[in-house]
């Protein structure tokens, strides 16, 4: 049963989020690193680009909360399909969020990938390709019609733009008891308080998936075709 969902942008913090909230016990959390580290479960998600609805239990079957594409996305479905669940909405000052977007897409998906990759490269590669029409459905519902995943970001006016108006639209459509708006740099103290549980005492909380932690994965990931995780448990792929 999903006890708390993700309503923010890539490069919120989401990573920092999800490994807040699983340390919380609200794990395991849902996010675009499920993804590379599943490949499989890129079919879950695909009856969205067609407009169809999910099937929430069997697209999120066995975790408890929710961060970054293409979950948080769907906040508003979740948020509606799991009635109890609170809803916490990442932020961070537009303007570094731009450049940081830019930088994932530098060295994501608009990335030119070298030949001879490794196999496990490969597979995960392929598996965000088969996510495309999902991840262009987001991008044209933020960004505009004409934008597809994988392009350069829109002007920086444009981008931040979008992300006033998604910030908007979320602290609108749900009552302040139920949404946290969250900036991880205020660290554990907002986060605990709004689901009711204690700060772990002595412990810093995580600030993972910075650019240079991404960089470096990426670069793993197409010279040795494995993922690294951020969020500790060694290598996958």
């Amino acid at each position: 049963m999903l006890k708390v969902i993700g309503a923010g942008f890539p490069r919120t913090g989401t990573s920092s989020t999800k490994a807040a909230l699983e340390r919380l016990g609200f794990g395991p959390c849902y996010h675009m690193f499920e993804i590379l580290s599943n490949p499989d479960h890129v079919e879950r998600w695909l009856p969205a680009a067609s407009g169809e609805p999910l099937d929430w239990e069997r697209v999120l079957e066995g975790y408890r909360s929710t961060q970054d594409w293409p979950a948080s996305f769907f906040w508003r479905e979740q948020a509606e399909a799991y009635p109890d669940a609170k809803v916490v909405l990442t932020v961070r000052d537009p303007h570094r969020w731009y450049d940081s977007m830019g930088m994932l897409l530098a060295n994501g998906p608009g990335r030119e990938l070298p030949p001879g990759m490794p196999e496990g490269a490969i597979a995960v590669f392929q598996a965000m390709a088969g996510l495309r029409p999902v991840l262009d459905m987001i991008g044209r519902s933020v960004f505009g019609e004409t934008w597809n995943f994988g392009e350069r970001l829109p002007s920086e006016k444009v981008a931040v733009e979008a992300f006033h108006r998604h910030v908007d639209a979320v602290q609108k459509s749900l009552p302040a008891d139920r949404l946290l708006i969250f900036d991880v740099r205020e660290g554990w103290e907002p986060l605990c308080d709004f689901l009711g549980v204690d700060v772990p005492e002595g412990e810093p909380f995580p600030h993972l998936n910075d650019s240079d932690t991404m960089r470096r994965m990426m670069e793993r990931l197409v010279t040795e075709g494995s993922v690294e995780s951020p969020f500790g448990g060694g290598r996958r792929g």
